[in-house]
């Protein structure tokens, strides 16, 4: 048997949902084998999402210069080295990250790379597949990469996460004294987002019996949007561009329930343990993005045959008009929101 890395290279350049996936992996690793060494190959503006492991670092990634092109590729490989790394699990397996871990490979580093399970996810798509069942879970698909580099782990959520309510929070909106939910109503795709108009009524029935709901989201357009769902209560709160990634992990960290869409929320939720209900579309939870920790039944989606029309979200609705949402009943989502509040307080 080959004695294990002392010095391992992850890398998972983007996405965010799919970085914040690779937390329980990482963190799994670290509490078995504090020996190790870890140094993670992401986008340094996705830092909040390792804190609490102790002993990672990330690398210094400089793309405008020093990294920038094929020939800076080159140059991240020959620095990496000199860091001491003798081994990269690659948890993206994309065009640079596999010339790195192609590099470092020649360099005499040992190499491991994520199977994505495309043909089976594909399989998932297609109309009257019989065998539609669970697959693995992506951060699962990270693990095995370490488990082929000699680690033996298991992946869990941190359900024990006690972070501080946002200053800002707590000076706009005074201390919790009831039900604080979160709604992140966007995605990337119109085919996972749940029809605003309808939304406007699942914010407001509760905000009904809930102290504070907080909208999530970024950029221009989801600002606009979401100040649009909070004009309907004085308890219904726009956190748009109010605070940094690591303040928002800890407001959510400090919900009730999340309810989210397919995206990144989802994702951030089960990183800190808070409960989430998500609402699903034109993607599936057999696809493996399901947050991790997350009870199966807290999904709220309907049984069409069309579903899943892809993977990721990104093709259009082939009837146009999105019947995998708009038939979701806004009653339905805001009932599961309340079952699940019930549930962890009873």
């Amino acid at each position: 048997m080959k004695p294990l890395p002392k010095h391992i290279l992850i890398i998972r350049l983007s996405l965010m949902g799919d970085v914040a996936l690779t937390v329980p992996v990482i963190r799994a690793l670290r509490k078995k084998y504090p020996e190790v060494k870890i140094t993670v190959l992401t986008r340094t503006s996705f830092a909040p999402f390792f804190r609490g492991i102790h002993d990672m670092r990330f690398f210094h990634l400089n793309l405008k210069v020093r990294h920038k092109g094929l020939w800076g590729l080159f140059r991240l490989a020959a620095d990496a080295r000199k860091d001491g790394i003798d081994a990269v699990a690659d948890m993206h397996d994309n065009t640079s990250s596999r010339i790195i871990r192609n590099l470092l490979s020649v360099k005499g580093c040992r190499t491991a790379h994520i199977d994505k399970g495309l043909v089976s996810k594909r399989r998932l798509c297609r109309k009257g597949y019989l065998n539609f069942h669970q697959l693995k879970t992506t951060s699962e698909r990270y693990a095995d990469v370490l488990r082929d580099l000699g680690f033996e782990l298991t992946p869990q959520p941190d359900i024990d996460m006690a972070l501080p309510v946002p200053l800002a929070i707590n000076y706009l909106h005074g201390k919790k004294s009831g039900p604080w939910i979160g709604i992140a109503p966007f995605a990337k795709y119109d085919t996972k987002i749940y029809p605003i108009d309808q939304m406007e009524q699942v914010a407001a029935a509760i905000a009904d019996r809930a102290h504070k709901v907080f909208i999530f989201g970024g950029g221009d357009d989801e600002q606009r949007l979401a100040a649009r769902i909070a004009s309907q209560r004085d308890n219904i709160v726009s956190v748009i561009d109010v605070m940094g990634l690591g303040d928002e992990l800890n407001l959510i960290a400090n919900l009730d329930v999340m309810l989210t869409m397919d995206s990144v929320s989802m994702q951030m939720g089960s990183l800190v343990g808070t409960p989430v209900v998500s609402v699903w579309g034109g993607t599936h939870p057999y696809a493996g993005f399901y947050g991790l920790g997350q009870d199966p039944d807290r999904a709220v989606q309907l049984p069409l045959e069309c579903r899943p029309c892809s993977v990721n979200g990104n093709r259009p609705c082939r009837f146009t008009d999105l019947r995998c949402l708009t038939g979701i009943a806004p009653e339905t989502i805001v009932d599961r929101v309340w079952r699940v509040y019930d549930s962890i307080k009873n």
